[in-house]
């Protein structure tokens, strides 16, 4: 994105967490579930149970904005739209 001259913002998320509604609203631009950006090896995830509130995107976007580093990354936003930045071919595909 630097080398095409494109201006982004990123976000610090581990440093200031998403809230639940800012992760609901990030599952609709990337029309996924909370559940299906999670990272399941992440220590988080697994010392927390996480697996068990999967199919509750209620409690897996709280579990998110608790547990930031379990948000898959990079995850690239334009307008409506958000991509998950792996492979990068993703991010092409949402800046062009």
């Amino acid at each position: 994105m630097n080398e095409k001259k494109i201006e982004y913002v990123v976000v610090e998320y581990l440093k200031e967490p998403l809230s639940k509604e800012d992760i609901l609203s990030l599952a609709e631009k990337l029309k996924m579930n909370p559940s299906e950006f999670v990272r399941v090896n992440e220590k988080d995830f697994k010392d927390n149970q996480l697996k068990n509130i999967m199919h509750d995107n209620d409690k897996m976007a709280q579990a998110i904005s608790k547990y930031p580093k379990i948000m898959e990354r990079p995850i690239l936003v334009k307008g409506n739209q958000a991509v998950i930045g792996r492979p990068t071919d993703n991010i092409l595909q949402l800046i062009t």
